[in-house]
């Protein structure tokens, strides 16, 4: 497989993830006269989408950029990536489960739909750190590897860190969880731009030097 079809199917499923997520937005029920009420009671609904476009399109930015530096892939590297892609369709049944939950209010539902999504987050940055690896045995396959990898080689483990403190921060209180999470989430972005301008540093824009 060339990479720019990989690139091309990561690029539609991650598409396809953030199409999704606008779902969970439907028409409420409500007496007439009363809309605005109902819709501003769906008030879970648009925090969690806002919270998950943010972290979903933050991968995929991230994605988009590291694979830039790839020149060439194999069978082990497809495989990995596959897997970060099906983790990342994970995302939306969290997601579902904490505007659901916050909706209702109930505390130990609340609780566990965040360490649902925690624990997706953890997995999915997992995964990014096993990508990581496999590239940094396997350089041949970029372009630029020293410089690069030393300037990013430590985000994954910081980001799975983040998201154990916050899936053992749950369990005592929900709202410290939430505020993991979305450090978690801003990380992931100033990861990201990081990544952005090591790109650019060593021209690591998919063509061959």
């Amino acid at each position: 497989m060339k990479i720019d079809r990989l690139q091309a199917f990561s690029d539609g499923v991650f598409a396809i993830v953030l199409t999704l997520l606008v779902l969970d937005f439907k028409v409420p029920n409500y007496q007439i006269g009363h809309l605005n009420q109902a819709v501003i009671a769906q008030w879970p609904t648009l925090a969690a989408y806002i919270l998950s476009f943010f972290y979903v399109g933050t991968l995929w930015l991230f994605h988009h950029d590291y694979f830039a530096k790839i020149k060439q892939t194999n069978r082990q590297l497809n495989v990995i990536n596959l897997s970060i892609l099906f983790t990342v369709t994970l995302i939306n049944y969290p997601t579902s489960l904490l505007s659901e939950s916050i909706a209702k209010q109930n505390n130990a539902d609340i609780r566990f739909a965040f360490t649902c999504y925690a624990l997706v987050a953890l997995v999915i940055s997992a995964l990014f750190w096993a990508l990581y690896r496999y590239m940094a045995v396997h350089h041949e396959l970029m372009r630029h590897h020293e410089q690069f990898y030393q300037t990013i080689k430590n985000d994954p483990v910081r980001s799975v860190t983040i998201y154990a403190i916050a899936l053992i921060g749950i369990q005592f209180n929900s709202w410290l969880g939430v505020f993991l999470i979305l450090m978690g989430n801003i990380f992931h972005f100033i990861a990201y731009l990081r990544l952005n301008r090591s790109v650019t540093r060593y021209h690591l824009n998919g063509k061959d030097d």
